[in-house]
């Protein structure tokens, strides 16, 4: 029954971990503009540490990945934006959030590509490109080309990088909350 169990988390995981990791190259990850350095939240390790939990710290000061299908954004579909959890910048609307299955939140689309800054990330043996902020260099996630129309980009961004701030509008019809 052990042996089960393990072959079955090996199995999940590893299909987690792949499901993020398909090669992009098509994806200019010199588009994005910085913010000027000096609007950039300079801290120390030991000042993020005392302000963000050990996983968003090991995740966005240290390159981390949380767990697929743990996040609570992962099946979150409420109307709002996301924000960069260590600055409180912008970065998706819910309206550009769908379902890729990959175990973390995926988006289309970036709110404002001032906020955001893409990196090509040559670690782990492949070839990726990171999302990170602008304004704090946290460590998003990354972006693939396996998305949806209109863009066809999947931003696949950890959780714990994020807070949701909900749309004070009523419900439009949508089928968003």
């Amino acid at each position: 029954m052990y042996l089960k169990l393990l072959f079955i988390f090996i199995v999940l995981f590893n299909l987690g971990i792949h499901s993020c990791s398909q090669p992009v190259e098509k994806i200019d990850s010199n588009k994005e503009t910085k913010m000027d350095k000096k609007k950039k939240h300079n801290k120390s390790n030991d000042e993020w540490k005392k302000i963000l939990t050990p996983v968003q710290f090991m995740v966005t000061r240290q390159n981390g990945t949380e767990r697929p299908f743990s996040g609570k954004y992962d099946h979150f579909f409420e109307r709002g934006v996301y924000k960069c959890i260590c600055c409180g910048s912008e970065l998706f609307e819910s309206n550009t959030k769908f379902n890729s299955g990959c175990g973390w939140p995926s988006f289309y689309d970036m709110k404002d590509n001032k906020n955001m800054i893409l990196i090509k990330d040559h670690s782990i043996g492949m070839s990726r490109v990171e999302v990170r902020c602008a304004h704090c260099d946290a460590h998003l996630g990354h972006v693939f080309e396996d998305g949806p129309k209109p863009t066809g980009l999947r931003y696949c961004i950890n959780s714990v990088s994020l807070k949701f701030e909900a749309d004070t509008l009523e419900n439009d019809g949508s089928g968003l909350k």
